[in-house]
This record gives C-alpha cells, structure tokens and sequence, in this order.
C-alpha cells in the first residue's frame, strides 16, 4: 500500500465541569510561556518543533489565546523522538510537530498511549541541492541523504521514485533504502536523522529534507527545491498528539479549536504565500 492511511479522532469536548490548571511538568527544554492569562484561565504545555509549529503556536498565543482564555507555554525541541517521549512522560500536556504516519510508527514502536487530531496542516517535502538544479542531472554514483526513520524514509524514497531517480519493490509497503528495484545510476543513499539533513547538505549531491527543517535552514520550497511534493491529497498532514483519554480535556479541546480557527488558515496562507505551509482543515 503506497499511501499511508490516516487516522482521525474527533476532538470535541465532553461536559467537564472541572477547569484545567496547568498540567504537566516542567519540560527539559525550557518551556518560555507566551501570552497571558488569569488565574480562571485554561493552561497547557506544547511541545513543538521551532517552525512553523512553534511559530504558529507563538502567533496563537499572542493574538488569539487571551481572548479564548488560554494560557500557552511552548517547550520547543529539535529532534522529532523528544516530541512523544516527553509527551509520555508528562513534560508536554500535548505535542505539534509530527505527521500521522510518523505517529503511528511511533506509536508502535514505542507503545505510547498517546492520540492526536484531526490534520492541522501540511509542510511539502523537497529534494534540496548545492550543486543542481534538475535531478536529472545527478551524477553516477551521487550521494543522496534522506531520513533514517521508517515514515518519512519511505515517503522521501517515493517522492525520489516519482523524480525519475529509481524504483522501488513494488511488493513492499513501506520501502527502505534497501529496497529499490532498479538503480540505473548507482545512487548511493545515506540515512541521517531528520534534523541533520538541511546542515550537511553540502556533504551530498542532494537531499530530501523535510519541510520544517527546510524552513529552519532558510530554504523556501517553492524556489529552492530542485523537487517539491504535492500538497494536493497529501496523506503527511501534522497534527496535535496528547495522552490517551485526554482529547476531551478543555484546554486540549480549546488548543485545536484555536489550531482549526479561520483565524490560523488566513495567518498560515499569508505567511508562506507559496505553499511552504499549507493548511490542512
């Protein structure tokens, strides 16, 4: 099965009569709290990836969490398997920076008691380049790094398929790097962890990159990548994760109603204009 199926959970409310105070501990990175609130106020800790989650959280809570009576702390992370672990652990009261087949494979990886959202929006993946401008024009025996975890390995190897770059084992569901089933020109892939492969991008003939890290880096898809995914249809949309049983708790509730707002869809389209960031609700 070539496209990953997506999993939803209705994140309506049930009637608490409890109010949230804030949950969870203190994160290991140092939360910074944005925004403020009363002491009536709903509070929760995020998890997040600099951008654009924790752009898009910070934006929340400085022009629209006040207002909906939400108290926002940011614990910003850079490596993706921090994310869940610390949401696990009770660092983080939800988390915003993975995808759903990145969860799911998380989820049974690791057998994390955790659910998420409905898709909050969709980051196009991009094969970046120092020294092409047409994949095409990659050379025999070129270097092409892509990630080292299961679900955004394979959706890097089927967006290089799709390029022209080589194919897969058609019989195989999620393809590794060991699964190609015609390499006409000797590509040499490499595995790196997600975070490190806009840095040593000049280390290799190309690079599939995912589109936050690509954004970190100052590269903007639309123009710098040499191939860019589809957002159209595309399964990779990033949700909100939170602990088992708590998707009805009021500030959960209130985080993904303000993440779903009208308000969020006009902020993401006229801050990458380009389709860098691509709403998904």
């Amino acid at each position: 099965m070539r496209t990953p199926r997506i999993l939803s959970l209705a994140a309506g409310a049930a009637a608490l009569s409890l109010t949230l105070a804030a949950c969870g501990g203190t994160a290991s990175t140092d939360p910074t709290t944005t925004g403020a609130a009363s002491e009536a106020d709903l509070a929760i800790v995020v998890g997040a990836t600099p951008v654009p989650h924790a752009q898009i959280l910070t934006w929340i809570s400085d022009n629209l969490a006040e207002e909906a009576g939400l108290t926002i702390t940011v614990g910003e992370f850079t490596d993706y398997p921090s994310g869940n672990r610390g949401l696990a652990d009770g660092d983080y009261d939800a988390n915003f920076f993975q995808h759903v087949p990145y969860f799911e494979a998380q989820v049974e990886e690791n057998g994390y008691e955790i659910e998420h959202s409905v898709g909050i929006h969709i980051e196009p993946y991009g094969v970046y380049s120092e020294t092409l401008t047409d994949i095409a024009d990659i050379p025999e025996g070129g270097k092409i790094s892509v990630p080292n975890d299961p679900s955004n390995q394979a959706r890097a190897l089927w967006l290089l398929e799709d390029a022209g770059v080589f194919t897969l084992d058609e019989s195989v569901d999620d393809p590794t790097i060991y699964d190609l089933a015609d390499n006409p020109k000797n590509i040499e892939l490499v595995e790196l962890d997600a975070a490190q492969l806009a840095t040593t991008l000049a280390d290799v003939s190309a690079a599939v990159i995912n589109g936050n890290y690509a954004l970190d880096a100052g590269l903007v898809p639309s123009e710098d990548a040499i191939v860019l995914e589809s957002g159209e249809d595309n399964p990779y949309a990033n949700i909100v994760a939170f602990r088992a049983g708590e998707g009805a708790d009021p500030a959960v509730v209130k985080l993904i109603e303000l993440l779903t707002s009208d308000e969020v869809r006009s902020y993401i389209e006229e801050t990458w204009p380009n389709g860098e960031v691509i709403p998904a609700f």
